[in-house]
């Protein structure tokens, strides 16, 4: 292998380890400007995604330590969404960036070394954010606190 594959092996290989989650994505047919948006929209999201050669790939995957389900599924003009921060946000991306823009086919991803789906990956995408189940759990944990509140308020103003 020459010397340039072996420092993009390494690069894509270091990438891999430093994100919890890795999507594949086709691209073929996205026009350069559709791909400039969607890297500006994953960037919001805490992503970034990288134009990758197959083989190239597959060997830094196999560095990085995903050992199945490449075999095979790498095929045409791919491209790695990798991130810092959850999956969630960034499946909500793609999945809006794909609805405007039909050529994006998301393929795969992995989680935590673990194969996800498309589907599943779609799915992921109408979970609510983290800070809105944050909310919600709040709301949750305050709502008898102030409905006890409202009941003793309610009682003292009778009482008077």
């Amino acid at each position: 292998m020459r010397v340039e594959k072996k420092l993009l092996t390494k690069e894509y290989a270091a990438r891999l380890n430093g994100s919890p989650f890795f999507i594949v994505v086709g691209y073929q047919g996205l026009k350069v400007e559709h791909f400039n948006e969607l890297r500006k929209r994953l960037t919001v999201a805490g992503a970034e995604i990288h134009v990758v050669k197959n083989t190239v790939f597959c060997i830094a995957a196999k560095e990085a330590g995903v050992k199945t389900g490449l075999d095979g599924a790498l095929a045409g003009q791919i491209a790695i969404i990798t991130g810092k921060k959850d999956i969630f946000v960034t499946a909500k991306a793609l999945k809006n960036f794909a609805a405007e823009f039909d050529k994006l086919k998301i393929k795969f991803g992995y989680l935590d070394n673990e194969r996800v789906e498309q589907a599943t990956i779609m799915a992921y995408a109408d979970l609510p954010s983290l800070d809105v189940l944050r909310a919600k759990l709040l709301g949750l944990f305050s709502a008898p606190a102030s409905r006890i509140a409202q009941v003793i308020k309610a009682k003292s103003e009778k009482a008077e």
